[in-house]
C-alpha cells in the first residue's frame, strides 16, 4: 500500500488508501487474480537510503544517457522532481549524507524503471543489479516481453509443471489458460537454456530465489498470447 489512511470499528483496522490502485499491479501479486486479494499493512523502511540503490539509480541513468543522450545530471533532477510530484513535495537525495529512507529511495527507483519498460530503453549497464527476483519486475517483464535476464525481447515461457512436461509438449498452447500458469519473459538464447539446464539450476546459475508468476488474462490477451481463458 503507498499511502492511505486507517480507523478502527469493532476491534478492526480499517485501511482507506489515499489513491486508485492500479488493479493490473494488484493482479500481478495474486496470481492474476484482484477477488479477493490479501492486503498486508507495511510501514515505511526508515533505513537511510543504501550504496546499493544509489549504485542502481545512477546505472539506469548513465543506460537511459546512452539510449536518449540526456546527460546524467538532467536525468537525475528530471526523476527527483517527478518522487517530488509524487510525494507531496517531498525532496530526495541520494548522497552518502542523506536523510531519506529505503522506501523513498525505493520509489524513486520503481518510477525510474517503469520508465525504461515504458520506452523501452535498453539497459546494460544496470541490469545485473535489477531487483529480478521481485514479482513485479517479472510483470513488466512479461507485460513489455522483455528477457527477465538480457533484456531483449522476449517469448513468454511456461515454467515446467510437477509432472515434468511444460506447455507445448503435446499441448496445444491455443487451447490452455495461460493465466493459471506460472510464466516468465525470456528470450530465445534463455528460454532455449532453461529447456536443457531445467527450472532448479537455471535459477541456481541466475541467483533466482523465486521465477514464474501468474498474470491475468486480461494481460496476457493483450499482449497476444492466444489461449482458452475462463473469465
Amino acid at each position: 500500500m503507498k499511502s492511505g489512511h486507517g480507523f478502527h470499528r469493532k476491534g478492526l483496522i480499517i485501511i482507506k488508501p489515499d489513491i486508485q490502485n492500479n488493479m493490473e499491479y494488484v493482479a500481478s501479486l495474486n496470481d492474476g487474480q484482484i477477488d479477493n486479494v490479501p492486503v498486508r499493512y507495511e510501514y515505511e523502511d526508515p533505513r537511510k537510503a543504501t550504496p546499493q540503490q544509489r549504485a542502481l539509480f545512477f546505472a539506469l541513468l548513465g543506460d537511459i544517457y546512452k539510449w536518449s543522450g540526456q546527460p546524467v545530471e538532467d536525468a537525475k533532477q528530471y526523476f527527483y522532481t517527478r518522487f517530488q510530484a509524487h510525494t507531496a513535495g517531498k525532496e530526495i537525495s541520494l548522497k552518502d549524507t542523506t536523510t531519506n529512507t529505503v522506501s523513498d529511495a525505493t520509489k524513486l527507483i520503481t518510477d525510474v524503471i517503469d520508465f525504461i519498460f515504458e520506452y523501452q530503453v535498453p539497459v546494460n549497464e544496470a541490469y545485473p543489479l535489477l531487483p529480478r527476483d521481485e514479482n513485479v519486475f517479472q510483470y513488466e517483464c512479461i507485460k513489455h516481453q522483455s528477457c527477465v535476464i538480457c533484456g531483449k525481447h522476449a517469448d513468454i515461457h511456461h515454467l515446467e509443471m510437477k509432472n515434468g512436461n511444460a506447455v507445448g509438449m503435446g499441448m496445444n498452447r491455443k487451447h490452455v489458460d495461460h493465466s493459471q500458469r506460472y510464466l516468465v519473459a525470456l528470450c530465445r538464447k534463455h528460454h532455449t537454456e532453461i529447456h536443457q539446464l531445467g527450472t532448479k539450476y537455471f535459477c541456481r546459475k541466475y541467483h533466482f530465489t523465486n521465477i514464474g508468476i501468474k498474470v491475468s488474462s486480461k494481460t496476457l490477451k493483450r499482449i497476444g498470447i492466444i489461449g482458452n481463458y475462463q473469465d
